[in-house]
């Protein structure tokens, strides 16, 4: 039967199909929560329930998907229209049968409108899924009370705490679809289901249900996860509105599941992880380059270098369906870089995380070579060898005489200019820097360095052809070690010198974990190996570094660097390590004396912060929240403090420019003023 269009009231359209009567949101891009759309839900399923010919409700969404969520930009203002939780409790009283028709994804707020649905029906394709933890919420519409009466304990915490969807299938297995309809026949499959369950009584509503607790499995849980979990707030209080759904009545539980929301919404935790939702989407954004400048098509990609890195950059490219040319210069190292890249993939596919033929899918896009002249046809070219100037120079030297007119240059250099490679080529507002972080198919951050002579198309189309391989990309300027390693370097500093003045490596790791970074900088440089940059010479030793490495204390790979490792590679605080210290305190004549944890952040952290202020001020970073950016994913930076420059505003600028002051350190001008934040 044709449907007849009957209302249309801003982005909700009303129709009707016989007695069915169908609710169509229309608010692009995603279909947000916002109060337009709330308003408009809720003045249709009124009049269907008003309707005395309506026997039963379709919801469902135009365009790419059902509702994806809240709408986010409403966060921390006054409320407009309907709350969402009435909204949805709403529509799960109405005496008539309301359906959810789902495609593409219902996350969060859309998510627990189904919930509020009676029934839920859902093409193949679409995921479901409750994700506020990852902005350090929980679902405040009631999601935490009726997800664990449809689909058990155990596969709520995995919903709601982890924040991870599930398909269309999975949620059919657990309960939480009632029926996976067509494809392309949503519409016409959720009117047929209304008519079949539009007669059945009592209508079942989600609160109605009653879920036994299960204490152990909360517990396993915890147990699980506890290292992700750790230093979260937002995960420990959807754990609590959990068991809030298994032990009380469900009004009760609402009651917790509002409270908690609110702690967590006034919390510095989630204001960090909302922070860094919107820092990742204006990172993507080159402040002076019209986003309209045409993009330079990138059909073939060139990889110098088949090592650990030059690999991990392959794969970024294979994995997105981009054909990569690698080239070695002794064919056992390619063999080697190309069985790892293989070894890889297929890990991966046995784990589940890709198809079962996505390995050879992927492999039969690589062509390894041991000739540069192969990169001829490339359209970028990445060099991904030894961090030293004159062996970049020689390769950019070659490319620039083979690669074609057009194609992109690209340095995976950490450290050094890109200005001066860029000027042994007769194109250098072709070359740029792509510095890739390891293992570069893992990491998500891209540092793109734009040198001086860089060409405006070159920059935007880099910056486009990270979002196709994934990657969270941010502008860097030409400076040493552009705007990570460049911090990263006065924390080094400070920690040995903190070393030589009283500390021990595992105290100022331990300040630096309970911060909530993944390890200090002791652990880091053992994990990396302690030989990294060493000259080599055992007699040449000047620093404590030099003398562990003379030794043999290369860090884990050893068996022994700033810790003991026993043969699971499990840390013990070196006796051996400790005498290095002391003996170079006697040679320098250092007194030790006991070091403050509040000493330790002052001259690690506060230092860190205090370079990215010096990295804006030189223009080589766009605007602070990149350097949150570059800090959040490509050094562990802790989520929930919402990287450097943001954590040194809910610190309190003041306190960390005192800080500073206190232990003698000259405070960049942009940090007292607080321009650097703007």
């Amino acid at each position: 039967m044709a449907l007849h269009n009957i209302e249309q009231s801003g982005p909700i359209r009303v129709e009707r199909d016989g007695d069915i009567l169908q609710i169509t949101s229309d608010s692009p891009p995603v279909n947000a929560l916002g109060a337009a759309v709330r308003d408009g839900l809720e003045a249709a399923v009124k009049a269907g329930v008003a309707d005395s010919s309506i026997a039963a409700i379709v919801l469902r969404c135009d365009g790419r998907t059902f509702f994806a969520g809240a709408d986010i930009s409403e966060f921390g203002k006054p409320l407009q229209g309907i709350p969402l939780p009435t909204l949805v409790d709403m529509i799960e009283a109405s005496p008539k049968p309301v359906i959810a028709a789902i495609h593409g994804t219902a996350l969060g707020g859309g998510c627990e409108v189904a919930l509020g649905c009676h029934y839920r029906v859902a093409v193949p394709s679409a995921k479901l899924g409750t994700p506020e933890v990852k902005l350090g919420l929980l679902p405040g519409a009631g999601g935490t009370q009726r997800l664990p009466r449809l689909v058990g304990v155990k596969a709520a915490l995995e919903m709601i705490v982890l924040g991870n969807p599930v398909s269309a299938k999975a949620a059919a297995d657990m309960g939480l679809v009632d029926k996976v309809v067509g494809e392309d026949t949503l519409a016409a499959d959720a009117i047929a289901f209304a008519r079949e369950v539009a007669g059945k009584r009592p209508i079942p509503r989600v609160r109605d249900r009653v879920v036994a607790p299960d204490r152990a499995a909360v517990e396993a849980f915890r147990t699980t996860h506890a290292r992700k979990l750790r230093g979260f707030d937002a995960p420990e209080a959807c754990i609590t509105c959990v068991v809030a759904a298994t032990e009380q009545p469900f009004e009760d539980g609402l009651a917790v599941e509002r409270e908690q929301f609110m702690a967590l919404m006034n919390g510095t935790q989630s204001a960090a992880q909302r922070h860094l939702f919107f820092a990742e989407r204006k990172a993507a954004k080159i402040d002076d380059i019209d986003p309209a400048t045409p993009l330079r098509p990138i059909r073939r990609v060139g990889v110098i270098g088949a090592g650990t890195m030059g690999g991990g950059i392959a794969m970024n490219f294979l994995s997105a369906g981009v054909p990569v040319t690698i080239v070695e210069m002794q064919q056992e190292a390619l063999d080697r870089g190309t069985g790892v890249m293989r070894r890889n993939y297929e890990a991966s596919a046995a784990k589940g995380r890709l198809r079962a033929d996505a390995p050879d899918k992927a492999m039969a896009l690589l062509s390894p070579t041991l000739s540069l002249d192969d990169l001829g046809d490339c359209d970028l070219i990445i060099e991904a060898v030894y961090e030293d100037m004159a062996v970049k120079k020689d390769i950019f030297t070659k490319l620039d005489a083979l690669a074609k007119p057009g194609a992109i240059l690209a340095s995976n250099t950490s450290y050094l200019n890109i200005d001066e490679i860029a000027a042994v080529t007769k194109r250098p507002g072709d070359v740029l820097g792509m510095h890739f972080f390891s293992p570069a198919n893992v990491m998500k951050l891209l540092e793109v360095v734009r040198g001086r002579q860089t060409a405006p198309d070159v920059l935007a189309t880099v910056m486009a052809l990270a979002k196709k391989i994934r990657k969270v990309a941010v502008v860097a300027g030409v400076c040493d070690g552009f705007i990570g390693n460049r911090m990263l370097m006065p924390r080094q500093v400070e920690a040995n010198k903190l070393l030589m003045e009283g500390a021990t490596p595992e105290q100022i790791d331990r300040v630096h974990v309970a911060f909530g970074m993944p390890m200090g900088p002791f652990q880091m440089a053992d994990l990396a190996g302690v030989d990294i940059g060493w000259h080599r010479d055992p007699t040449r030793i000047e620093n404590i570094r030099d003398a562990l490495a003379a030794e043999g204390r290369w860090g884990q790979k050893k068996g022994a660097g700033f810790y003991d490792y026993d043969e699971k590679r499990n840390p013990s605080p070196s006796p051996r390590v400790a005498e290095i210290i002391d003996d170079f305190r006697t040679r320098e004549g250092t007194t030790p004396r006991a070091i403050s944890d509040e000493e330790i952040v002052a001259r690690t952290l506060y230092t860190m912060v205090n370079e990215g202020a010096l990295i804006l001020e030189e223009g080589m970073a766009q605007r602070a929240s990149d350097v949150d950016v570059v800090w959040v994913y490509g050094y562990g930076w802790p989520v929930y403090r919402g990287g450097p420059m943001f954590w040194a505003q809910s610190e309190g600028v003041e306190k960390v420019v005192a800080g500073l002051e206190r232990y003698g350190f000259p405070v960049a001008k942009s940090l007292k003023t607080g321009e650097a934040f703007k």
